[in-house]
Parts: structure tokens; C-alpha cells; sequence
């Protein structure tokens, strides 16, 4: 005779289970009042009329039919674009580079470490005051620096590209969180297989292109990921530096909103501004992971 085996928990393993639902109770309460209903919350506010002080007036497409007719969206989104387009793959070889610096077999490494992450940990906040002083046309280093080479003394801030072009700048500063993770990466390559091209006759050049770089890939790709994530998402240095000026120059999409949200009190048109970004945003990560497929390996054998 054959024994079924039963299906049902035994008492030691529902204890087990009410246990760890106990001690991840914490996180989940955090996640369903935090991030689940003011997700669902702005869904469906953004259909609606709402300042945040009178009763939501239904509109249905209402908002989302201004978003697309809007000339300051697609300033915004311009804008965005032209800092996420830099200040991305920019900031993809600037930590791809710090990291090799960092893995360099020297006596000093963990100095040199310190030295090179110190940047990234700087808050935005205090990284854009330091910024406005530094470029400051009268006595900013910048303009001290670009004056020894007789160029003239120019007010960044004042001109809308120049304005962008500072705060992509800026943006390096705080790669030293992706270098972090492309030297684990790199740290997760074997060396035998550095060693096997050598005697192959490879070059420190070609081994980079041919083992480096492929076997990166998977960390590049989440790289890039968060960092198109963020790029979307700047907001506090055009805040604090140029209010979203010059000539709306710095007006990005999260600062647009921002506006319509807590200075114009259209708490639904923000909302309707949100959906869309996380909308797009999704979408570009399902596009991306897509590519990646093509150029991804994560065979490190």
C-alpha cells in the first residue's frame, strides 16, 4: 500500500511561518501604507480635480488631456531628456573608471577607496550650494581656473544649457555608488582567465574589451538601470540652484511637478504627471531589459 503524503503544515512549520510573517510584519505594514496606497491613491486622483483642501471634482481624462497639450510637459521633458542623455552614460564610464582605480593591486587601496567613494556620500542638498559658489562669475573657482587659459568670466547659472551642463557635472560626483558595484563586478571575475590571455598574447587593452567589459555587462545593465531611474527623477538641483530657471532651462519633469503639486495646489494634475512618468518608466526598463539580452552574459565560467 502506497503512503500519501499530506499536504497540510505540521505545527513546527506553521510556528515557523507565523514567525517570520511576525518579523517581516514591520516591512510589509511600511510597504502597504507607504508605497501601496498612495500608488493606488494618485492612480485614481489623477482623474480627478483636487487642491488637497476641497473634495476631489471627478474629470476623467481631463488631466491627462491638458498633460499632452501642455507646452511646459514638453519643455520639461526636453529637459530631462537632455540631463538623463549626459549625465547617464557619462556616469556609466566615470564609475566604470573609478572603479579600475579602485582595484588596483597597491598598498594604498584602501585610502585611495575612501578617497574616491567620499564624493557620493555628500547630500544633493550641500553638493548644490558648493556648486553655486564654485561657479560663481566673480570669485568662483571655476572662473579662476578658466581665466589662467584668458577665457572669459562667464554666470553659468544664468544661461539655460550652461545651467544643465552644470548640474550633469554635478551628477559625477556621486558615482562612486556605481563604482562600488561595477568592483564587486570585477572582483567576481576570475583571474585565470586574465591570466590565459596573456599567454595568448593579449593585451591589457584587449583583454578589458573581450573579458572585461562582457562579463560586466549584467552589472553594467543594472547600472544603467538605476541610473535612467534617477536621471528621470532629478529634482533638488534645479530647486535649490536655479528654481527651474534660466527661461525655464532647468525645469525638469520631477520639478514641473513638484510645482503643480505644492505651489499651484493641482494635486490631480500632479498625480496625472506621476502616472505618466512611472508609466514610461516602466516601459523604458522593459525595453532595456529587452536589449540586454542581446549583449548580456552572465557566464562567468
Amino acid at each position: 500500500m502506497i503512503a500519501v503524503k499530506s499536504n497540510r503544515m505540521s505545527k513546527r512549520e506553521r510556528s515557523n511561518v507565523l514567525k517570520g510573517l511576525m518579523f517581516i510584519s514591520p516591512w510589509m505594514l511600511g510597504f502597504l501604507v507607504f508605497v501601496l496606497y498612495p500608488t493606488i491613491y494618485s492612480f485614481v486622483i489623477s482623474f480627478a480635480r483636487y487642491s488637497g483642501m476641497l473634495p476631489p471634482v471627478w474629470l476623467g481624462f481631463g488631466n491627462y488631456t491638458r498633460l499632452f497639450t501642455d507646452p511646459l510637459v514638453g519643455t520639461a521633458v526636453q529637459n530631462t531628456f537632455f540631463y538623463a542623455i549626459l549625465a547617464v552614460p557619462i556616469g556609466l564610464v566615470v564609475a566604470l573608471l573609478l572603479a579600475l582605480a579602485m582595484n588596483r593591486s597597491v598598498k594604498e587601496v584602501a585610502i585611495y577607496r575612501t578617497a574616491l567613494y567620499l564624493p557620493s556620500i555628500i547630500p544633493i542638498f550641500a553638493m548644490s550650494f558648493i556648486f553655486i559658489v564654485l561657479v560663481n562669475p566673480q570669485y568662483g573657482l571655476l572662473n579662476m581656473v578658466l581665466g589662467l587659459f584668458n577665457i572669459p568670466q562667464t554666470d553659468y547659472l544664468s544661461d539655460p544649457t550652461g545651467a544643465k551642463l552644470i548640474i550633469v557635472l554635478m551628477a559625477q560626483l556621486g558615482a562612486g555608488n556605481a563604482a562600488l558595484i561595477f568592483l564587486a563586478g570585477l572582483n567576481n571575475i576570475p583571474k585565470t582567465m586574465y591570466e590565459a590571455a596573456q599567454i595568448d598574447g593579449s593585451s591589457r587593452l584587449g583583454s578589458f574589451f573581450r573579458i572585461t567589459l562582457p562579463l560586466l555587462s549584467p552589472t553594467i545593465l543594472f547600472n544603467l538601470i538605476t541610473g535612467v531611474s534617477a536621471g528621470l527623477q532629478v529634482f533638488q538641483q534645479a530647486y535649490i540652484m536655479t528654481n527651474g530657471g534660466p527661461a525655464n532651462g532647468t525645469l525638469f519633469y520631477m520639478y514641473y511637478l513638484y510645482q503643480n503639486a505644492f505651489s499651484y495646489a493641482q494635486l490631480g494634475y500632479a498625480c496625472a504627471l506621476a502616472v505618466i512618468l512611472f508609466l514610461f518608466g516602466l516601459v523604458l526598463a522593459l525595453v532595456l531589459y529587452w536589449l540586454s539580452q542581446r549583449f548580456v552574459n552572465y557566464d562567468a565560467s
